[in-house]
């Protein structure tokens, strides 16, 4: 049976090749596993706290029951990339060895079009406020982060969530604010049941939830320089990050609708 808060473990055994359209040169590698992972990096600019946030959102966002590729841990041995020949990409592999984060591929899915493709009320609605929720960036009309596959919408890319880690001492004042960026995300428009919504997810959102999809982080994604911090007072303050705003989720879902009726 899948235990939904804990993931597979596996290690990486080729690199295929870059997926340059993303900031953080995310790549396409095989496991041991025999499948095929887009393979999210600790040895960029963002380092662990980008994979921190891809962890959280991803796991938030399934728990609240919507479609995300299954993630993983993902392992880079020592002697791994030593052939790379691009000067760059074995520098990345190289500051990688260990615990790096990892989706699974979807093969042949296609990049949601808004224009193109559209969606429903409710699901449009979920989304809006599980991005609110996370404070997640990414999720407009120039960079969508989602994938159509299956005839089905799955969410890809929460990397740049929780950007409230990058400035540590102002969490509590993150936790309650209402989150204004939500004016550019491409499905704002048809986000109609946030009201709606905002009493579901609190529903199901529950605290040992949200303690079980923390206690994920591992160990050695919280060794951050210049932080004196124990690693599970890191991880109490995500939690206390996410309880609280989640308390005070009237905040951000009335700013998603206020930014909402502004649009029409």
């Amino acid at each position: 049976m899948h235990d939904k808060f804990a993931l597979r473990t596996v290690n990486v055994t080729r690199y295929i090749q870059p997926l340059r359209e993303g900031g953080s040169l995310p790549a396409l590698a095989e496991a041991d596993d025999d499948f095929k992972y887009v393979l999210k990096f600790k040895g960029t600019g963002h380092g662990v706290k980008a994979l921190i946030a891809e962890l959280l959102g991803g796991e938030i966002a399934r728990a609240l029951g919507l479609q995300i590729p299954e993630l993983v841990f993902a392992n880079l041995d020592e002697a791994f990339g030593r052939t790379e020949g691009d000067e760059e990409i074995q520098d990345l592999l190289q500051g990688s060895r260990g615990l790096n984060l990892a989706l699974h591929f979807l093969s042949g899915a296609i990049t949601f079009d808004p224009v193109v493709t559209k969606v429903d009320a409710k699901l449009a609605s979920q989304i809006v406020w599980l991005d609110t929720f996370i404070t997640n960036i990414d999720r407009t009309f120039k960079n969508t982060n989602m994938l159509i596959w299956h005839k089905e919408l799955w969410l890809i890319d929460h990397g740049a969530c929780l950007y409230f880690h990058h400035s540590w001492t102002t969490w509590e004042t993150h936790a309650k604010s209402p989150f204004a960026l939500i004016k550019d995300h491409v499905l704002l428009p048809q986000a109609t049941l946030l009201e709606e919504t905002n009493n579901e997810f609190n529903q199901l959102l529950t605290e040992e939830k949200l303690r079980n999809i923390v206690a994920l982080i591992p160990d050695e994604w919280l060794n951050w320089e210049g932080m004196n911090e124990t690693l599970e007072a890191l991880r109490d303050v995500y939690l206390q990050f996410l309880l609280i705003r989640l308390n005070h989720s009237e905040i951000f879902t009335k700013e998603a609708q206020n930014a909402r009726k502004a649009l029409i």
